[in-house]
């Protein structure tokens, strides 16, 4: 999915974008009780991969209910995560276009990376996602 595409998604399913200050992890959603909200740090971002990889995962977040609270424990945090993610890598490198890119050669994680216009470290989780059926980049890469 196209930068221009989530931005109307989000559009489309009425979550504002706000730009704001968030220096700890550049990109934050909030759910209240009738709305999701996303607030985007450019700033913090470094690269146009980066801000479409974290927009992604804030939609995600929104699209499926993914939220928890500061008190929840850490394996609650991480079900939610990985569910936001899971959302993500499906809109942004469905898999009959990651085999269509791979079949074409594009073979290096980087250059996977460059052809979705994504970061290494969420195209490694996309590669987990569709080889394994899981996130945990850490025991393939």
């Amino acid at each position: 999915m196209e930068t221009a595409k989530l931005f109307q998604e989000a559009q489309d399913s009425d979550i504002p974008i706000m730009y704001l200050s968030i220096p700890e992890n550049g990109s934050m959603c909030v759910q209240t009780d009738r709305r999701c909200y996303i607030g985007m740090d450019y700033g913090v971002l470094e690269d146009e991969a980066s801000k479409r990889v974290h927009l992604a995962h804030e939609l995600g977040h929104c699209k499926t209910g993914a939220f928890y609270n500061r008190w929840a424990a850490r394996d609650v945090r991480q079900k939610h995560e990985h569910r936001a993610d899971k959302w993500a890598i499906e809109e942004m490198i469905p898999v009959c276009a990651l085999d269509e890119a791979i079949a074409d050669g594009h073979t290096e994680m980087w250059d996977l990376a460059d052809y979705f216009h994504v970061t290494e470290d969420f195209m490694r989780k996309a590669v987990c996602w569709y080889a394994y059926g899981n996130l945990a980049t850490e025991l393939y890469f």
